[in-house]
């Protein structure tokens, strides 16, 4: 976007990149706007009071690469809520599997969770909406994996299930990373499929692992068949979805449920599974670990999650006029 007083800001590129400031927020006689120092292009942005509340993914944006939060987000994260603003998860990972982090996240009351599936109400300890698959899709889903090679994780009111020997062999699945976490944390069946013959629980969310990205290709040209929503996620698994469901549409229903403009929500992730949330927002925020598309997505790149981006997107947007 063209801004014609965002000229007064091309001579100092090279102070500013002295000072390692790729993005500037500045106040022209147009309003406020976000000048990118490497490319010299602006962009027009609200008034800056402005943003009312920031919505983090968990894995690869507010976790590092180790599985925690570092404690300059935890402070962020704090300050941010002392000073009136709303901090809410925007994740895949159902209820049960951020119990863990409860604690440390205990400013934090507002979970999207589920891809957008269901939204949790943490202090409570309540689900304040949840949306499941019609029963004729979810007995598809599980057809399908019975006759694939995949591992497949559940997802029922809230609480994340599988079978056990297939826990054991995560490696098979390219997912070793999480077995530990899933041994801890999940309701583990015999045989989840069974389960679901014998119970036809509700699904709020299925994601099927396979052995290769060639194999995934092939069970996401099967499920483009359905009407569900589908999105890559690690390196050979696909989080399956209620039709039209994503992070965007529960971001959105939060928002109305907390009567918070999106225009005043800043949106930070790192994946395929956040695009459509970060579309949205009144200020989309890449991490720096973000996928290539995902950068060309945002209005503005923070430091990757194992250096403190969303303290960053916090204090440098969120808390920047507080």
């Amino acid at each position: 976007m063209h801004i014609s007083n965002a000229n007064l800001f091309y001579h100092k590129t090279d102070e500013f990149k002295r000072e390692k400031l790729n993005y500037i927020l500045c106040f022209c006689g147009e309003g406020y706007i976000i000048y990118d120092a490497l490319t010299k292009n602006a962009r027009k942005v609200d008034y800056m009071d402005k943003y009312d509340l920031i919505a983090l993914d968990m894995d690869g944006t507010l976790l590092t690469s180790k599985q925690n939060i570092s404690e300059d987000t935890k402070a962020a994260i704090d300050k941010a809520v002392r000073s009136g603003k709303t901090v809410v998860l925007s994740t895949g990972r159902a209820p049960s599997e951020i119990i863990e982090y409860e604690e440390q996240l205990k400013n934090i009351r507002y979970y999207v969770c589920e891809n957008g599936a269901l939204l949790y109400d943490s202090w409570e300890k309540r689900t304040i909406y949840s949306q499941s698959f019609p029963q004729d899709i979810a007995e598809k889903l599980i057809k399908i994996a019975e006759i694939r090679d995949v591992m497949i994780y559940v997802v029922s009111n809230g609480r994340h299930m599988c079978t056990y020997k297939d826990v054991l062999r995560m490696g098979y699945f390219q997912i070793d990373q999480f077995q530990e976490f899933v041994l801890r944390t999940a309701v583990l069946h015999d045989d989840i499929i069974a389960s679901y013959h014998r119970e036809a629980f509700p699904i709020e969310k299925i994601n099927f692992f396979s052995v290769s990205k060639e194999s995934r290709e092939e069970l996401k040209n099967i499920l483009e068949k359905l009407p569900l929503t589908a999105v890559y996620a690690e390196e050979t698994s696909l989080e399956v979805s209620p039709l039209h469901m994503s992070k965007a549409v529960g971001l959105q229903r939060l928002c109305d449920y907390l009567s918070i403009p999106i225009r005043k929500v800043i949106a930070v992730g790192d994946s395929d599974n956040d695009s459509e949330m970060l579309k949205i927002a009144g200020l989309s925020v890449a991490m720096g670990n973000a996928r290539q598309n995902i950068k060309e997505l945002c209005d503005v790149v923070v430091a990757d999650n194992n250096h403190d981006g969303c303290a960053e997107a916090i204090e440098r947007y969120l808390l920047e006029c507080v």
